[in-house]
């Protein structure tokens, strides 16, 4: 017998509200989730909730469990934490990682969630889906033992990209935004801090995550000759200009994109989608990833608070959603 739950839907570009969903039985290959906390994917999400997909991404842009369709009315989200309440065995009462959307309780197949180690905090856990970003960046970007490095775009996807650049033995690592607050993180991470004007040149490699054009630019002029930028940015339907006379021709350089929809070519031929997703949630025993979550609101608020990181009058990095025991 199905019972119900709650999700978010974006019912119209701008505009959130929250619907009763029914919640079907679960079969004998699947789990019911009690869902404990969502994460915010900043950039793609509020690009959703504005409406800026473009028409030619919409099939690729899906989210696993997404309902409905862009620009709306759809359920969109993938940074989901919750507990196994049925279930195999092996997992009930697990506390579990899905890439589901922002709903109080769901079914979904067992092999779609993936266990937190203990250790991960649930609330740390719903980064697991933008570190699993960043490590197909760094698979993608393959760096070198003392390379120098620049991270530009202090955002989710670029912190979690320094985080594990930082441990790499040698490396001459910055962290570049045009925001001086964000020093403060910076500072958290143990990573130096630049303003794009103060940056230093002569990188190797440059990891590109401010969803800006003039980000983008100075990620290219930060590179030595012959040097690549990896470009996490998702940029919805804008236009990006660059000037591409200066050094970018002489100079040999790259722009080349990372994107997390397909494992790294890197490491496809070995790794599954499962088998990143379960590093990510490994590498987040580090709790120096606390530094990224900079919000906390419930369930309820979700409406108004997606509202607000999609106009920018509310500033954060990863903003949780925590729910109560309906």
């Amino acid at each position: 017998m199905a019972s119900y739950a709650r999700a978010f839907w974006i019912a119209s570009p701008r505009a959130g509200e929250i619907r009763p969903v029914a919640v079907p039985a679960p079969g004998p290959d699947e789990v019911l989730v009690r869902t404990v906390h969502t994460g915010i994917s900043r950039g793609t999400e509020t690009l959703v909730f504005r409406g800026e997909v473009p028409e030619s991404q919409y099939a690729i842009m899906r989210a696993p469990f997404q309902e409905g369709g862009f620009p709306g009315p759809v359920k969109y989200g993938y940074l989901n934490v919750g507990v196994v309440e049925q279930g195999p065995a092996d997992l009930l009462g697990r506390t579990v990682f899905c890439l589901y959307p922002h709903q109080t309780r769901y079914v979904v197949p067992s092999r779609a969630v993936v266990p937190v180690p203990d250790g991960v905090p649930a609330r740390r856990a719903v980064l697991a889906g933008t570190v699993e970003t960043a490590v197909n960046a760094l698979w993608d970007a393959a760096p070198l033992v003392g390379d120098r490095i620049a991270v530009v775009g202090a955002g989710m996807v670029g912190a979690c990209a320094a985080i594990l650049l930082a441990r790499l033995p040698g490396v001459r690592l910055q962290l570049v935004d045009a925001d001086p607050g964000r020093a403060a993180l910076a500072a958290a991470l143990d990573i130096p801090f630049r303003l794009p004007q103060d940056a230093d040149g002569g990188c190797d490699l440059v990891f590109h995550a401010s969803a800006s054009a003039a980000g983008l630019q100075r990620g290219l002029e930060l590179l030595a000759p012959e040097g690549t930028v990896i470009e996490l940015s998702w940029y919805g339907d804008r236009e990006v200009g660059l000037r591409l006379g200066g050094e970018f021709h002489s100079g040999r350089l790259s722009i080349r994109a990372s994107q997390v929809g397909t494992v790294s070519p890197a490491r496809a031929a070995r790794r599954s989608h499962a088998d990143r997703l379960a590093l990510a949630l490994d590498l987040l025993r580090d709790p120096v990833f606390d530094a990224l979550l900079s919000g906390e609101s419930g369930f309820e608020q979700l409406p108004e608070v997606l509202a607000g990181l999609a106009d920018g009058t509310l500033a954060a990095l990863c903003h949780v959603i925590t729910y109560g025991k309906e």
